[in-house]
């Protein structure tokens, strides 16, 4: 479980417009391995980056050549106050282009705007690119994926896990239009915040270099790149046939609750409530998306009358009714 002191630091980060979550350089290179292959001669645009600060942008600029990158694009939101908003104090946002070259001063060009993705300039460079990469902003995380799928783009994103209850999200993974990457959870070993955040609790902690770690463990990968992992079946080693107590059925729904992916059993055909979590091991091959969270009477899944935490009714494909 998320420490309580870490879940709130979180929860303000969601409702803040800054949300100033940087990625740490060891947790981009951990998933970026399994899409190497998929970057050849491609343009990489990271729409939420600084590239003065920007481990994403650090990383395609050190791996340029052997990811094999047609260009980088990385542009940078610039935030400013609007109660206090003068003209003279505006500072624009602006956006740099990497060609590969070993150049030591990289050229930053100034938009007429702040540099939100939302913009209409940075939606030109949006058109321009082909996969975008990126620790969008938690709060504006609907909108990210929306616009992403509106250009058809291809796309490697941080999101919180809860992301994955989100409409638009859902329905994007229940069509397979996108899926979960390598890494969630522990798998992401924590973000850079400013200083100004305060440090306690077990789930902070500060590096070599003197910065703030925050370790969610409740993050994730999100992504429309293709991954042979997902097409892995899951191993099924429970069963249902004499363990019907371990599997209660709903009340509102013809299909049993189970608490653990690794509790699915092997032998049962009917509708399955997993949680969430599933989502990391799911092969859309083994196994068919029904709905998320309601039962047949549109409203929440329960059982003897309480309501468990979001699970995805789910069927196993490849049991022969």
């Amino acid at each position: 479980m998320v420490r309580n002191a870490t879940n709130g630091l979180l929860q303000k980060a969601k409702k803040s417009k800054s949300d100033e979550f940087y990625t740490q350089l060891c947790d981009i290179e951990r998933e970026l391995q399994y899409y190497q292959g998929q970057f050849e001669d491609k343009i990489v645009y990271c729409n939420c980056d600084d590239p003065r600060f920007s481990n994403f942008f650090k990383y395609f600029v050190t791996n340029f050549h052997s990811l094999g990158l047609k260009k980088l694009i990385t542009s940078c939101y610039i935030e400013y106050d609007n109660n206090i908003f003068q003209e003279k104090d505006f500072k624009p946002g602006f956006y740099c282009e990497y060609f590969g070259k070993n150049d030591k001063n990289i050229e930053f060009i100034n938009f007429k705007g702040n540099g939100d993705f939302r913009s209409a300039e940075c939606i030109e460079l949006l058109k321009q690119s082909d996969i975008v990469v990126t620790n969008p902003p938690f709060s504006l995380f609907r909108e990210f994926i929306s616009q992403i799928m509106r250009y058809n783009k291809k796309f490697l994103v941080i999101g919180n896990v809860n992301a994955i209850t989100y409409k638009e999200v859902f329905e994007l993974i229940q069509s397979n239009k996108a899926w979960l990457g390598v890494n969630l959870g522990r798998g992401i070993s924590g973000f850079i915040v400013p200083d100004h955040y305060k440090r306690y609790g077990t789930e902070v902690s500060v590096n070599s270099d003197g910065q703030t770690i925050i370790a969610t463990n409740s993050c994730l990968w999100l992504t429309n790149l293709e991954l042979s992992q997902r097409h892995k079946d899951i191993v099924l080693t429970k069963e249902y046939k004499g363990n019907e107590d371990k599997y209660p059925h709903f009340d509102n729904c013809n299909g049993i609750n189970v608490n653990r992916t690794q509790d699915i059993p092997k032998d049962y055909h009917g509708l399955m409530g997993v949680p969430i979590t599933f989502l990391h091991k799911y092969n859309p091959e083994q196994f068919e998306i029904v709905r998320f969270r309601k039962g047949d009477d549109g409203k929440d899944l329960r059982i003897n009358g309480k309501c468990p935490y979001f699970r995805i009714l789910v069927k196993n494909k490849k049991i022969d009714v």
